[in-house]
């Protein structure tokens, strides 16, 4: 194409953003909510047309862009592939119902809380689109900026400890891989991505190499046991905060793992496969467990975002067809169902101000429409055939149990007790009678809180029924990847016989 989509897909929101900033009729709140949903819209309009265009049979990138920056170490070099894709229109759906929300979340400083949630975007899709090792890094790590302020600003009584704790894990995660992007050039000669699936990398440095990517990716997923800023940053960040956060920023570092350790770094990723599955059902065990233990609602969701993300990372290095596609699919599940949760557990929290689940109980007298869509995501997130969960957990652990028969079954005790902790808070929550006054006074969903939640159940009940639109998508993409790492590591056994 001529025309640049994918720039227009990652600037969109940063003009919006200085629009609303400096723009003179955004010094009222509601007109600058208002031009960055039409703007959030728009994108979302253009990742739709761009997926329209997406030739699904192809399994190399397409829509291809590059500039010259500093020429022989950064260009600007952005395209996408039938992975890359769907995690740019899960960025682009997510951000307008992010913006719908504040309006009964925010209460101060509303336009400057809308300009972060833009820039995000911007950065946010940055990453999914870069072909470029250092443009990636600079859209990996400037997402954090924003999301800092989010949670520092707008957050709860211990923000600021939970934001530097965030800003803190992620960005010290982020180091070893910045020095191996450098290591990269200086035994390349090139950051370009698709120049080094090409060339390959010299198996005598992936081992180092596939550490130093996975000290960054594995601080962002999180895994066990560099998880603990997570349940923090959950639990005082501000519902849109925490939407975006397990809705997208955790989904980076799966992308990661997928383009780059799986991609670049095919042998190592071999060698280091035990690894991963052990602290992936760590992550799906004792995660599970924690959850089931919890008091706080956001505390419990942000327990589960570790344990489903655990069955993604465990799906990703099965090196199977069925592991690497449930797992992209996992993580579209978890985007849209955690996302719904932290909004379903935002609209109770701004009605009581409290996330106790003590404090709740018997809501299905009083809020009947919120306790339909409430159960619409606690089976969607426990894994119920016909939601979005079951396709990409059922698949995953297909892989598993293709690879290694003891890990999947392990795995699956993980299933069980995410359906006991998510169906456990349901019951505390909404059914059982009412013992807090207050509760009987609380008013059910208003309208833009309705078209939040009914756009996220449409989505979930409909690729759950019909999944076959995001795995025709990835299923070129995923065998070229996986082709091409069975030929790898076939080729270092055989120089080793």
């Amino acid at each position: 194409m001529t025309f640049p989509i994918l720039s227009s897909l990652i600037l969109l929101p940063t003009i919006g953003a200085l629009f609303v900033l400096f723009g003179r009729s955004t010094s009222n709140y509601n007109s600058a909510k208002y031009i960055a949903l039409f703007i959030s819209v728009g994108n979302f309009i253009l990742s739709l047309y761009l997926w329209y265009l997406f030739d699904k049979d192809t399994s190399g990138f397409q829509f291809v862009e590059e500039r010259k920056w500093l020429e022989g170490f950064i260009n600007y070099k952005v395209g996408i592939d039938g992975i890359s894709i769907l995690f740019v229109i899960l960025t682009t759906f997510i951000i307008p119902l992010c913006i719908i929300s504040v309006n009964s979340t925010i209460k101060h400083r509303l336009k400057d809380f809308i300009v972060a949630i833009l820039l995000m975007e911007t950065m946010m899709i940055g990453v999914f689109c870069s072909l470029d090792l250092v443009i990636f890094y600079l859209f990996f790590e400037a997402g954090l900026i924003p999301m800092f302020l989010i949670i520092g600003i707008w957050g709860g009584e211990r923000r600021v400890y939970s934001a530097f704790k965030f800003f803190l894990y992620t960005l010290l995660g982020s180091v070893l891989m910045l020095v191996a992007i450098i290591s990269i050039y200086w035994i390349t000669g090139t950051t370009d991505v698709i120049k080094l699936y090409e060339l390959g990398i010299d198996v005598n440095y992936q081992n180092l190499l596939w550490l130093a990517f996975f000290s960054s990716f594995a601080v962002k997923t999180p895994m066990w046991p560099v998880h603990t800023w997570l349940p923090d940053a959950h639990v005082e960040a501000p519902t849109a905060g925490s939407v975006l956060l397990a809705a997208i920023l955790l989904k980076m570092a799966g992308y990661g793992f997928i383009r780059f350790s799986v991609g670049l770094f095919p042998v190592a990723s071999e060698y280091f496969v035990p690894l991963i599955f052990i602290l992936s059902l760590i992550a799906i065990i004792y995660s599970s467990l924690v959850a089931l233990m919890q008091e706080d609602m956001k505390k419990l969701i942000a327990y589960s975002s570790v344990a489903h993300m655990g069955f993604v990372t465990m799906g990703i290095f099965t090196m199977t067809p069925q592991g690497i596609e449930g797992s992209i699919f996992q993580m579209i599940s978890h985007g849209i169902i955690s996302a719904a949760l932290f909004f379903t557990v935002g609209v109770v929290y701004e009605r009581m101000h409290t996330r106790e689940i003590k404090n709740y109980g018997g809501l299905v007298s009083v809020m009947p429409r919120y306790a339909i869509v409430f159960m619409i995501f606690t089976l969607g997130s426990l894994g119920l055939p016909g939601t979005t969960g079951f396709v990409g957990e059922f698949l995953i652990l297909l892989g598993t149990f293709e690879v290694n028969f003891t890990v999947a079954t392990v795995a699956s005790l993980g299933v069980i007790l995410g359906a006991a902790y998510i169906l456990w808070l349901y019951r505390r929550v909404v059914f059982g009678e009412i013992t807090n006054p207050d509760v009987k006074k609380l008013n059910d969903l208003n309208n833009p809180e309705m078209i939040i939640l009914s756009f996220l159940a449409v989505v979930s009940i409909l690729f759950g029924f019909y999944p076959d639109p995001l795995l025709s998508t990835t299923s070129a993409s995923v065998g070229d990847l996986i082709d091409a790492f069975n030929y790898n590591v076939k080729i270092f056994a055989a120089s080793n016989l």
